[in-house]
């Protein structure tokens, strides 16, 4: 074996090691293991207050405490998330028709029927201010 090869193998060897480790933490994280986030919460209007109490009552069970996620729902302090990709009209047609799981892998958001339109945009709200306190927009 010459001596550039004998080289190359364990390079190779390191780089697909290093490669592999990545893509289990990807998905780990995709899978719904440790997809909670830290969140600061900046301070908010009072319509994003309101928001936060729909919110809370609505949303807290499976996106977690300020959107930090949890094992049932993905974080929405998330740069996928951010307006750019994912516009307010989003979260109205996610609370109306449901989503089904194409970012993560939590399974399908069911439609919330029963929330109002009032409270759709208030928490709506809610989540962007949060969004840009913590740098997502």
């Amino acid at each position: 074996m010459t001596r550039i090869v004998r080289w190359l193998i364990p390079l190779a060897l390191f780089a697909a090691a290093i490669g592999y480790a990545g893509w289990r933490l990807w998905d780990s994280f995709s899978l719904g293991a440790g997809v909670a986030v830290v969140v600061d919460v900046p301070p908010l209007s009072a319509a994003a207050a309101a928001g936060r109490a729909a919110y809370d009552r609505r949303c807290l069970q499976c996106h977690g405490l300020h959107g930090a996620g949890t094992a049932a729902g993905p974080p929405l302090m998330h740069r996928i998330y951010r307006p750019a990709h994912h516009a307010d009209v989003a979260f109205v047609l996610a609370v109306r028709r449901g989503v089904s799981a194409h970012h993560w892998r939590f399974g399908d958001m069911p439609p919330q029927v029963d929330a109002s339109q009032d409270e759709v945009e208030a928490i709506t709200l809610y989540i962007r201010e949060l969004q840009r306190g913590n740098g997502i927009d």
